[in-house]
């Protein structure tokens, strides 16, 4: 099947939070509040961190991330707190290959959430929405090898530890190579 007819809502919803697609206009004013929040935290781990974006900027890359959702090419949801609606943070299915079909889940918090397991919940939905709805065969989670906390999600869901790439990326600031780690679920 043409994943462009793939019927894939925009919403999903976990017990305590909302994944929404991208496709408010204004979206990239809360998204660019929370990476400015976060951004001692999100700059160690996160190259697209490394200088604060102008609000112009994140719209922008929101907008288009709202496009790529409607090619399919990747899935991004905006996580938000059912009770008062604060924007939490980010995750995505990306990296698709519809061949396998396949793919990997990204994410990142807004600083002041961390600590309370809602990304643990969103990437769990998400995982599941991915296996059960979309019908990938394998979903990844790559994390790079210090960063104790991304890694702690995978573990907690039953994630397969596949390995170690040694000296496969460079480091977000782009100083030195760091190592990857695999983690994986599959059908």
């Amino acid at each position: 099947m043409n994943p462009l007819l793939l019927d894939v809502p925009i919403q999903l919803e976990t017990e305590r939070l909302i994944l929404r697609a991208p496709h408010q206009t204004g979206d990239g004013n809360i998204i660019n509040q929370a990476i400015r929040d976060s951004f001692a935290e999100l700059k160690v781990w996160l190259p697209f961190a490394q200088e604060l974006p102008t609000v112009e900027e994140t719209e922008i890359n929101v907008r288009n991330a709202h496009i790529d959702f409607l090619k399919r090419e990747s899935f991004r949801f905006l996580i938000f707190d059912k009770d008062c609606n604060d924007f939490i943070g980010i995750t995505s299915l990306q990296s698709i290959d519809w061949t396998i079909p396949k793919c990997e889940i990204g994410y990142w918090i807004h600083s002041n959430c961390s600590g309370n397991g809602y990304m643990t919940e969103a990437v769990k939905k998400l995982a599941d929405f991915g296996l059960h709805n979309l019908k990938f065969r394998r979903i990844e989670i790559r994390c790079e090898s210090t960063n104790l906390k991304s890694r702690a999600i995978p573990e907690k869901l039953g994630f397969v530890f596949e390995g170690t790439l040694r000296n496969d990326d460079l480091s977000a600031d782009g100083s030195k190579l760091t190592d990857t780690c695999f983690y994986s679920l599959i059908k």
